[in-house]
């Protein structure tokens, strides 16, 4: 079994030790260390583990060691990947074990994805690196996902759309086929995006509007 900690002491970082649980469950590959957080005082435990320290703690850790970065923000797990300079610390895909893969020989992805319980991948989907894919995502054919983006459960991306990097896709929200979505956008829980977005926007309704606020 491999060492892996948990970068975010909270609640999604709870549910990633519980994917890590589970996937243990059906293959025995993980022995989970604990977890790093800067804001929970070192020491500090909660049910699946202890605070072994902060950033600091990490970029001094001497052994290899595995870390999955388990916030919900996408810009936050991109600063949180900046900061990590131990050359030490390598970034697996955490995926549940009940993934289903339409066509598994066509699916790409890079490092460091969090791929939660009873998602659904088609054909020829093409993922980046740092994304979180919440409870139960559909993702349809031909979907481009680039870096660091992150989708609440039950989200539902149709086919053919292209999603460039830090995009928060809120609980139940849907992007229409053949969609553009840029970088830095919000869409809110239960809206539907029926055509291409603007970068930095929040998008919130049925159909999706922006919202300034």
């Amino acid at each position: 079994m491999k060492d892996i900690a948990i970068y975010g002491g909270g609640g999604f970082g709870r549910e990633v030790a519980c994917l890590i649980h589970k996937i243990n469950e059906k293959n025995s590959q993980w022995n989970i260390l604990g977890f790093f957080d800067d804001g929970i005082k070192k020491g500090t435990r909660n049910e699946y583990g202890e605070i072994l320290g902060g950033m600091e703690e990490l970029n001094a850790y001497a052994q290899e060691l595995s870390l999955a970065i388990g916030i919900g923000s996408p810009h936050i797990v991109h600063q949180v990947r900046e900061r990590i300079t131990n050359s030490k610390i390598d970034f697996p895909n955490i995926i549940s074990p009940d993934i289903v893969y339409l066509d598994e020989a066509n699916m790409r992805i890079g490092k460091g994805n969090i791929i939660s319980f009873g998602c659904i991948l088609s054909c020829n989907v093409s993922i980046g690196d740092f994304n979180i894919l919440n409870w139960n995502i559909s993702i349809g054919h031909d979907v481009v996902i680039e870096d660091f983006n992150a989708f609440m459960p039950s989200v539902k991306i149709s086919g053919e759309v292209t999603i460039g990097k830090r995009n928060f896709f809120g609980v139940n929200s849907v992007v229409l086929q053949q969609l553009f979505i840029g970088n830095d956008t919000v869409i809110g829980a239960n809206s539907l995006i029926l055509r291409k977005t603007k970068d930095g926007m929040t998008y919130i309704g049925n159909p999706a509007k922006i919202i300034n606020y």
